[in-house]
């Protein structure tokens, strides 16, 4: 026993001189190819982070994350007090309640309010290096504030990076498990049916359905007519049509109890049959709206949705598109946050660090209300939704500009 205990022993030290010597290798390597070209003096990362820089990062990033799992754990305890009756009316099984509702609902509501964490951990941690006389010891010693806001901007960077990438390519996958674990356990109905849908499945192509049942993923009172230069040329019903989930590619139908009307001038030409399989770019995505469905999508899915949706002449996108634009400005509003963080916090001022954090909240409060008001401007008063997703961004970096003026010095 004692000695496969000194063997493993061994085997780390070993594990860790072999990584000492490889960093060594690898900072030789680079000043020596430094040396050899000079331009690659301008890379080399402790050009621009100093001692100083990783201390205000780590300070940094520790806060905003331990600002993270305090709310997030508070928001835990509150949801699993809300749902804890209908978890047990339902049913729910306590994995899917563990990995398919609070795996994602954690990411989720992170990411929603990353830049107001980040707002009030720059809040916290500056006001407390002020009071520590550390800031008035940076300026001090010669630091500018525009210098003092690198390490900031720097974490900034790596959480917005983040922000972005879980917000577009990751959180939409776990949003639809999520949604259905709600469906199912939550009894929080989705909307499984669409009356009276027509749509543009193609230039001059026109769709419509009576009634379409999404869990069947079946149409009834089908009808497609075609024109060319604004006179019908094509005119085809069916009883019922249905998706071909199965098949390899998309836009697959087949249609029952079909009949097309063929026209040419005042001669019309009749073509019936029970069965048939055809192609129509359309998919049951685009029939049926539910709730929140926007947020289903990746950004790239998002960005195609659109193009294809006012390609067709819908006017139900608004929502799309600004769920689009606010994932990028939602992102970007790390840095104004933070700029009027530091600056508001930096000076030293009767109150202590309470006011600091109480004016924070205020302005994150503030922050929610303009996201909300500017997005149902967007979609209720036909606003551009660019406009209503960078709204809170322009005003908030209106009042950064102002901050960072009065900053000290």
């Amino acid at each position: 026993m004692n000695y496969s205990k000194t063997r493993k022993f061994h085997k780390f030290l070993r594990m860790k001189k072999n990584i000492i010597r490889g960093w060594a290798t690898l900072k030789f390597i680079w000043k020596w190819l430094a040396g050899k070209l000079g331009f690659l003096s301008f890379l080399a990362p402790s050009r621009y982070i100093k001692r100083l820089d990783f201390y205000i990062i780590k300070k940094f990033i520790g806060t905003y994350l331990f600002s993270i799992i305090l709310i997030i754990s508070i928001s835990i305890v509150f949801d699993v007090n809300e749902n804890l009756a209908k978890f047990a009316q339902y049913h729910a099984p306590f994995k899917a309640i563990i990995f398919d509702y609070y795996a994602n609902f954690i990411p989720y509501f992170a990411n929603l309010f990353s830049a107001l964490f980040v707002f009030i951990a720059v809040i916290f941690f500056t006001s407390k290096l002020t009071s520590n006389s550390e800031i008035i010891a940076m300026l001090a010693a010669g630091i500018s504030f525009k210098r003092l806001l690198r390490p900031y901007m720097i974490s900034c960077i790596l959480i917005t990076m983040l922000s972005y990438y879980l917000s577009a390519y990751v959180i939409p996958h776990g949003t639809i498990i999520r949604q259905n674990f709600e469906s199912m356990y939550k009894n929080k109905k989705k909307n499984t049916s669409a009356d009276n849908v027509m749509l543009q499945v193609d230039k001059g192509v026109i769709a419509y359905i009576q009634h379409y049942d999404d869990n069947m993923k079946k149409g009834y009172g089908f009808s497609l007519d075609k024109f060319e230069n604004k006179k019908l040329i094509d005119h085809m019903t069916a009883t019922e049509i249905q998706y071909d989930t199965i098949s390899d590619s998309k836009y697959h139908w087949h249609v029952s109890n079909w009949k097309i009307r063929h026209l040419q001038g005042l001669r019309e030409h009749i073509t019936t049959g029970e069965n048939k399989d055809t192609i129509l770019l359309m998919e049951p995505t685009d029939l049926i709206y539910s709730k929140g469905q926007q947020e289903t999508f990746t950004s790239p899915e998002l960005k195609a949705y659109i193009s294809k949706q006012i390609d067709r002449g819908s006017g139900n996108v608004v929502q799309y598109q600004v769920e689009y634009y606010n994932r990028i400005a939602s992102s970007f509003a790390s840095f104004i946050l933070t700029i009027i963080g530091v600056s508001l916090s930096s000076r030293k001022r009767k109150g202590g660090m309470g006011m600091y954090l109480g004016l924070g909240l205020a302005l994150s409060f503030i922050y929610i209300m303009l996201q909300t008001v500017s997005a149902t401007f967007a979609i209720q008063a036909d606003a551009p939704p660019i406009l209503a997703a960078w709204t809170p961004n322009i005003i908030f970096a209106i009042i950064a500009y102002f901050c960072y003026r009065r900053a000290p010095r």
